[in-house]
């Protein structure tokens, strides 16, 4: 048995839709995964399962989650024995320190190819920092505007299949598999 982590995209859904994580735990339990925690209500899911390619299981996460929730959410799944690495490589710690809600990583299905970095740059504002680190995007957001251009430029429609979490999650996440 291996211990991975799932990040569901944008399980902001209406109070008649809501993902409640009991719920969420039930599920991945339906398909045999056992061990299954989740931090904050926000579609994160630790669990434990036979090892197997990481697409395998978010295919499985991903066809079952219509059944219990009534509708398709993309889910990255990645192996938790890599994540303390994931977090230890935030390429902007003092920023993380002093704001950790503004820095956030979108973390991809498939990585982002380094010449995609110019282009993001461009729709960063002078108070905003971007990284590519091994294919996932680092974002330090801007204090001042609360509608960032970057939102938009990471998407789906660009990047392809990706969530975001902000530091405080991912070092969470972190915590919970070192354990």
């Amino acid at each position: 048995m291996r211990t991975y982590i799932a990040l569901l995209y944008s399980i902001v859904l209406t109070p008649q839709r809501r993902v409640v994580m009991a719920d969420l735990k039930a599920m991945a339990e339906g398909l045999g995964f056992t061990n299954t925690r989740t931090l904050a209500a926000s579609g994160n899911l630790v669990f434990d399962a036979p090892e197997m390619p990481i697409r395998e299981l978010e295919n499985q996460l991903e066809a079952a989650f219509p059944d219990a929730f009534g509708r398709h959410v993309d889910i990255i799944v990645r192996d938790a024995a890599g994540w303390p690495a994931f977090a230890a490589g935030n390429p902007f710690p003092q920023e993380s320190a002093e704001t950790a809600d503004q820095v956030a990583v979108r973390v991809m299905r498939q990585p982002v190819p380094a010449t995609a970095l110019d282009a993001l740059e461009s729709y960063a504002a002078a108070d905003e920092k971007i990284a590519l680190v091994n294919g996932d995007i680092w974002i330090v957001f801007s204090r001042e505007r609360p509608n960032s251009r970057l939102l938009g430029a990471v998407g789906h429609k660009r990047l392809g299949i990706g969530t975001s979490r902000n530091w405080n999650t991912v070092r969470k996440l972190a915590e919970m598999v070192e354990l």
